[in-house]
């Protein structure tokens, strides 16, 4: 079986490692970017399976990136899970038109992530 492949986008590095660490523990090709201008280029290129992005990055944030993916032919339908700190909300209106997959809180566990893609992967392999 083809490993699967994780884009990690995040500004904090030791989020980036904690949750990259995990996925490649279990099977996953991991790419990260530390912000969301990186990872949108990145998602281009690579095609990853999964995305995972913090909500708010420089330069840009992870919803826009999301918004950008989402214009792209090559982008348009990889799920994204995102991590969002305390008082972030997104609109329930704006997550489902962005097919924004999950949310985390920060803090979240290592495991609760790797569950999460899981549990995506699988239901976007069913549909």
């Amino acid at each position: 079986m083809a490993h699967r492949k994780a884009l990690v986008v995040d500004d904090e590095i030791h989020i980036v490692q904690v949750v990259a660490i995990k996925l490649r523990n279990n099977g996953f090709d991991v790419t990260t970017a530390e912000n969301g201008a990186v990872g949108l280029e990145l998602a281009g290129e690579i095609c990853p399976d999964i995305i995972v992005t913090d909500f708010q990055m420089p330069v840009m944030t992870g919803l826009e990136m999301i918004e950008n993916l989402r214009k792209q032919e090559s982008t348009k339908d990889i799920p994204v899970i995102m991590l969002t700190a305390r008082g972030f909300a997104i609109e329930e209106g704006q997550k489902e038109s962005l097919k924004i997959s999950a949310f985390l809180s920060k803090p979240f566990s290592p495991r609760e992530v790797l569950k999460t893609i899981e549990e995506t992967l699988d239901t976007a392999a069913v549909i």
